[in-house]
């Protein structure tokens, strides 16, 4: 019996659609993180990009849980001295809710060549609305998951 290596042409993409406002940013991240790595897929390979699209709506309407829209920090160099910015995930959340969970799953992806290209079928929306319908995305419900 012989180990099977996808190819590239062996891949098949699918679209899903996964609600924010349904549960907690971390949630949501690994499970768009597992579908964007394809690594629930039976012909995963780790050197192959088998991964899928995801869009996630709602941005705007993101949960979270305990104190973090106060305390949970975003920081950003400068790289000149005295150059460290700090913004709060409230203050992120205000100015483009569409980044904090885009870098909340850039973090949870591996650090190799295919991060970008995984990253690049990422489509996060702020509102309900967007523009992926003649895909026929199949809508994720992470309702009541643990």
């Amino acid at each position: 019996m012989k180990t099977y290596s996808a190819k590239p042409s062996d891949v098949t993409r699918k679209w899903y659609v996964i609600d924010a406002a349904e549960a907690p940013l971390g949630r949501v991240a690994t499970k768009a993180a597992t579908l964007l790595t394809g690594k629930e897929k039976p012909q995963f390979t780790q050197h192959i990009d088998c991964g899928d699209y995801v869009v996630i709506i709602n941005a705007a309407n993101l949960v979270v849980t305990g104190k973090k829209l106060d305390q949970k920090m975003y920081y950003h160099h400068s790289h000149f001295p005295g150059g460290l910015k700090e913004t709060s995930l409230s203050d992120q959340l205000v100015k483009d809710p569409t980044k904090v969970i885009e870098h909340a799953i850039r973090g949870m992806l591996p650090v190799n060549k295919l991060r970008d290209s995984r990253l690049a079928r990422l489509k996060v929306y702020a509102g309900s609305e967007h523009t992926h319908d003649p895909q026929k995305p199949e809508l994720i419900s992470l309702k009541g998951t643990k």
